[in-house]
């Protein structure tokens, strides 16, 4: 894999944020060192979990940093040691479930992407974030490459993807993933001077929520609060229908304004989110 050139969060110290492997967990340590070395992180060996959870270690390490657990690689609050790490796990019961009984092509993103009963488009998902939604593509037979940016997203998913790739119940939809790492704007330009074919770009860029929305969950407002909301969403939408053949997809909360204010050709509505479909 060649350097990353995505966005490297820091500690409030300057230095990059840690990888950090315990001595109580069973894990591939040769994996895990070529896992930070790939995304800019500092790989740490500590005796167990419990001890970052310190004063101490917030001095060293920050507030949030990845570790290596029995579930995977995750993301932790160093100052909420009742928080559970979170990872991308595409083995996970919730998501198998949804893929078998949310609905299949009946689903409003399946709709939103342009999936038919013999049709399946192939995606670029230029903010993969947590991959959930590139996984549910994935799982209808399309063919998905995930772009993202932040390097300890990156991470989170490039170990999410190795470890799908080993389940009997993902390792199929996971051979249908593709992670390309780095800035979506130039990554999408990319692809237009490499000319490859692409059917559907789909984005769904960080929104700030409501402060009378309900509440987000724990684990994802740790996320949302060490990625900040994607101020600059307005600049995927022009390398996004540049590369598209059929259709730009692109999920926003109902609240939220049209990228560029440019209106769609048509909407797909739900409760809390809508997908603004422009056709090619």
């Amino acid at each position: 894999m060649p350097d990353f050139s995505g966005r490297v969060l820091h500690n409030a110290a300057g230095k990059p944020l840690s990888l950090i492997k315990f001595n109580d967990v069973l894990s591939d340590i040769k994996n895990l060192k070529a896992l930070a070395s790939t995304y800019q992180l500092e790989f740490v060996g500590l005796q167990q979990l419990a001890a970052i959870y310190t004063d101490k270690a917030v001095n060293q390490f920050g507030q949030y940093a990845l570790v290596s657990v029995d579930e995977g690689v995750g993301l932790v609050d160093l100052r909420d040691p009742k928080l559970l790490p979170l990872c991308v796990d595409f083995a996970a019961d919730a998501l198998l479930y949804r893929k078998d009984k949310g609905g299949g092509k009946n689903e409003a993103i399946a709709k939103a992407v342009g999936i038919k009963s013999t049709l399946r488009p192939s995606v670029v998902d230029a903010t993969a974030g947590l991959g959930t939604d590139s996984f549910i593509l994935a799982s209808l037979g399309c063919q998905v490459t995930l772009l993202e940016r932040t390097n300890i997203v990156c991470a989170l998913l490039h170990d999410g993807l190795d470890r799908g790739s080993e389940d009997v119940q993902s390792r199929d939809i996971v051979a249908r993933m593709k992670l390309l790492p780095g800035n979506a704007v130039e990554r999408l330009q990319e692809l237009i001077e490499q000319k490859q074919e692409v059917d559907v770009v789909y984005l769904d860029p960080m929104f700030p929520h409501k402060k009378k929305s309900a509440a987000v969950k724990k684990p994802m407002k740790m996320f949302q609060t060490l990625l900040g909301h994607d101020a600059d969403a307005d600049d995927l939408l022009t390398p996004a229908l540049s590369l598209a053949a059929k259709r730009v997809v692109v999920k926003r909360p109902n609240y939220a304004p049209f990228l560029q204010d440019k209106a769609p050709t048509m909407q797909i509505k739900g409760k809390k989110h809508r997908f603004d479909v422009y056709l090619r």
